[in-house]
């Protein structure tokens, strides 16, 4: 059977304990994965070179990265013992997760191009200063002296299985001169393995690299030890680490349509807009939309919406019309459901899609289950449904006046505002719940690499420090 190692200083090690990944569908095993514990982190982490990479310049490492990039998507690339193709890697990806084909490769894609696009995207991170001034430590920039240090000596990331495409997020790190200490999620150690694999073929030192299939004490050992770190959760998981200025959170997104009132009168040329913001990467990411926020026409707008994706299927995770992802544990689904059920007995609250559809949400096909999309009209935008985000292509609609929005919406990773109203406009750039803000017919899930949102990289292992430098007589 297939191993998946633990990486120590880049190092393929094989640990007594392990746990076993299963085909989602059929529960034929696929690989064992070896399991580090808390003291080994901590042990390895302690004694990881913090500069290793100080040695390259950061277009050094760009070039790197870039190489890489072609790497991830060509190469056949070491996994254990072994060698994996791309091909591999998408259908044991999709296989372990239940992530359809297609979007395994859409993701792939997404990681690509970030690696490929490295210097635009360190370019948003640093506001686009010279990144030689990284290298040396000071500079000239605007007129003036710039001066930085890493104040992140190491990186460390507790990782999801929901997403291959989040992985983009910690890659600017390598090039940024940090090592890296990765906790994979459980179902999914493909995506950080193989870009770990094609950043050391393409030349970045193996000692930068550490991967660390764990437990949960073992993520919290790798949180605490590391200098700076990001994590990805749900709000149960991330809430502890909310003011731990070390850890950045990459929790739900709760990202929304806004329309503004001449919008929502003529609201039909955005139908397809909202229901691609709400499935596209099937629903399951923080950049999907999860509610549509309108001052008039609410239940026409969730009618059409409704009526659109209560069409798609359940489909096999091969099939290249699939677009929503199994779950491998039907229980995760059950509860899932049962949450929005428990939601819509509460007054006036409609499962649209199930309407539309004659069938309920909740499908299960042998070992699996999946969750059908759902819309669902909320009158009243202070009911429970109605600010909620699940891992699958779910969304509120609820009605509210446009000045009433930037209060009422909440905390949003992504705001697309459907507006020509520059008062509404300058509302919403004062509003500070809102991460990512987009004016225009702009999918929530288009995401421009230069600017970041969800917390800065480069802001989070780096520290500005006053210096001047007088040069001797």
């Amino acid at each position: 059977m297939l191993h998946i190692p633990i990486l120590r200083q880049g190092v393929p090690y094989k640990s007594v304990e392990s746990v076993e990944l299963v085909h989602h569908a059929t529960g034929k095993p696929m690989a064992e994965v070896s399991q580090a514990n808390s003291g080994m982190i901590v042990r390895d982490v302690g004694r990881m070179p913090d500069d290793v990479l100080e040695s390259f310049t950061v277009r050094e490492l760009f070039e790197m990265c870039r190489k890489a990039a072609n790497l991830f998507m060509t190469a056949s690339l070491p996994i254990g013992d072994q060698q994996q193709s791309f091909k591999d890697y998408v259908n044991q990806l999709s296989a372990g997760t239940g992530m359809p084909i297609t979007y395994c490769r859409n993701n792939a894609g997404k990681i690509h191009r970030v690696m490929d696009d490295i210097e635009v995207v360190v370019g948003g991170l640093t506001r686009g200063f010279d990144v030689g001034i990284l290298d040396k430590g000071f500079g000239r920039h605007n007129g003036g002296t710039l001066s930085y240090f890493r104040d992140g000596r190491i990186f460390g990331a507790v990782l999801p299985s929901n997403s291959p495409g989040v992985h983009s997020l910690w890659i600017p790190a390598i090039v940024l001169k940090a090592p890296i200490v990765l906790k994979p999620g459980r179902e999914e150690p493909w995506t950080p393995y193989r870009i770990i694999q094609s950043l050391m073929a393409a030349g970045v030192p193996k000692e930068a690299f550490g991967f660390y299939p764990t437990d949960h004490a073992g993520a919290g050992e790798l949180l605490r030890v590391t200098d700076r770190s990001m994590m990805f959760g749900d709000t149960s998981t991330t809430r502890p680490y909310e003011n731990n200025r070390n850890v950045e959170i990459h929790g739900p997104g709760f990202s929304k349509i806004l329309l503004d009132d001449d919008a929502s009168e003529n609201w039909e040329p955005f139908v397809d807009l909202m229901v691609a913001s709400i499935e596209t990467n099937g629903g399951r990411s923080c950049i999907n939309a999860s509610a549509i926020w309108t001052p008039k026409n609410g239940r026409r707008i969730a009618d059409a919406v409704a009526k659109q994706l209560a069409k798609r299927n359940a489909l096999p995770a091969v099939d290249p019309n699939a677009t929503l992802a199994a779950f491998a544990n039907p229980l995760v689904a059950d509860r899932i459901s049962e949450v929005i059920d428990h939601g819509l007995r509460e007054v006036d609250a409609i499962d649209l899609t199930e309407q539309f559809r004659g069938s309920p949400r909740l499908v299960k096909k042998g070992r699996i289950a999946y969750l059908l999309p759902t819309v669902v009209w909320c009158p009243d935008r202070e009911h429970p449904l109605a600010n909620r985000e699940f891992l699958f292509p779910y969304a509120s609609v609820v009605e509210c006046p446009t000045d009433q929005m930037p209060h009422a919406i909440g905390k949003s990773l992504i705001v697309s505002a459907i507006t020509s109203d520059e008062s509404f406009q300058k509302s919403l750039m004062a509003c500070s719940n809102i991460d990512r803000l987009n004016f225009g017919p702009i999918p929530t899930y288009k995401i421009s690499w230069d600017q970041p949102h969800e917390g800065n990289l480069f802001e989070h292992l780096y520290r500005q420090r006053a210096f001047q430098n007088e040069p001797s007589a």
